[in-house]
């Protein structure tokens, strides 16, 4: 049985220099009137509806790149997109083809009717919502647990549960590259430039390699537990990693200084997702709720509850959208 993870500090705080936590990595005091415009309009519109997207556990969801669509994955072996219209979302199409749970997808970074699918059978699958067709699909060695697209639409990463990380060309559909690490490989992320490749790992740690030369640059000791995901905000000044001691930490991308840490959450840090300006920051767990705080200062913005059912069976959406584009 799980058990709350205790917020403990991370084990280099208070230390500084590169791949540090700065003695500033808190939560400041006292809401900006930013943060107090912000609750007032949450206030406004603090309803959250849910929509039955698969007849098993939703494993990853992920907003297209325009913001008009949102892709979810599952255990059922299917992925279901949803078209956002308004305050409310129509599903356009359901997904088949895997033989094996859907763990994670993502879209292409800049053309909104593409996304990929990693999936336990041991292939990944790109899809077009124009043709509802897989148009391509690849073969990899293991189990594949997580996926990420580069920032240049050139390249596909996928990593699967023998810590193995694989580089797909997204046109010829061939493998690039491919590393074994020796250690848990959880989440994995491009930076914002496309030169630096960051995964998070069972030790705690970030791991950055060079980008396309995939040599290590430097392994920050970032929590003191399982590191688990990672989320760089679109401005590119941020990336932020969640981990198994319940914390957020929010990371300087030029310094890699953490300069700040929310601790509103008791269980393990499980996804994150940064606002299409990078102002706002949602973190989730197993917590029947959703954290959503200024990245600035830390402050809360709102908290959305969740029911079990929700987070089981569909997702919910609230009326106002974490997605890569504006639509208040």
């Amino acid at each position: 049985m799980a058990v709350p993870a205790a917020a403990m500090g991370p084990s280099t705080l208070g230390q500084s220099g590169p791949g540090s936590m700065a003695s500033w990595c808190s939560v400041t005091s006292g809401p900006t009137r930013y943060v107090l415009g912000m609750q007032e309009l949450f206030r406004g519109h603090s309803k959250t509806r849910e929509f039955p997207a698969h007849s098993a556990k939703v494993h990853s969801v992920a907003w297209s790149c325009d913001g008009r669509r949102l892709a979810s994955g599952s255990f059922d072996k299917t992925a279901s997109v949803f078209l956002l219209e308004k305050d409310r979302l129509v599903k356009e199409n359901n997904y088949r083809g895997h033989g094996d749970s859907v763990d994670q997808l993502c879209w292409h970074p800049s053309n909104p009717d593409l996304f990929v699918t990693a999936s336990g059978d041991k292939t990944i699958r790109i899809w077009d919502v124009r043709t509802t067709k897989c148009i391509a699909t690849v073969n990899t060695k293991g189990e594949n647990i997580n996926i990420c697209w580069s920032p240049d639409g050139q390249t596909i990463a996928v990593g699967n549960k023998d810590d193995v990380v694989t580089f797909i060309d997204a046109k010829t559909h061939r493998s690039k590259a491919e590393e074994q690490f020796k250690f848990e490989v959880n989440e994995i992320s491009w930076n914002n430039d496309n030169n630096m490749f960051f995964l998070t790992n069972g030790n705690g740690c970030i791991n950055i390699l060079s980008y396309p030369e995939l040599k290590p640059v430097q392994s920050i000791n970032a929590h003191p537990s399982n590191c688990i995901c990672i989320k760089f905000d679109p401005m590119g000044k941020y990336f932020a990693t969640g981990s198994a001691d319940a914390l957020v930490s929010l990371w300087d991308v030029d310094e890699l200084v953490c300069v700040r840490c929310f601790s509103r959450l008791d269980w393990p840090v499980r996804t994150l997702s940064f606002s299409h300006d990078g102002k706002m920051l949602a973190s989730a767990s197993e917590d029947h709720f959703i954290d959503i705080a200024e990245v600035e200062t830390g402050n809360l913005r709102r908290i959305f509850c969740l029911s079990p059912l929700a987070i089981r069976t569909s997702f919910v959406i609230s009326s106002l959208h974490i997605t890569n584009k504006p639509v208040l």
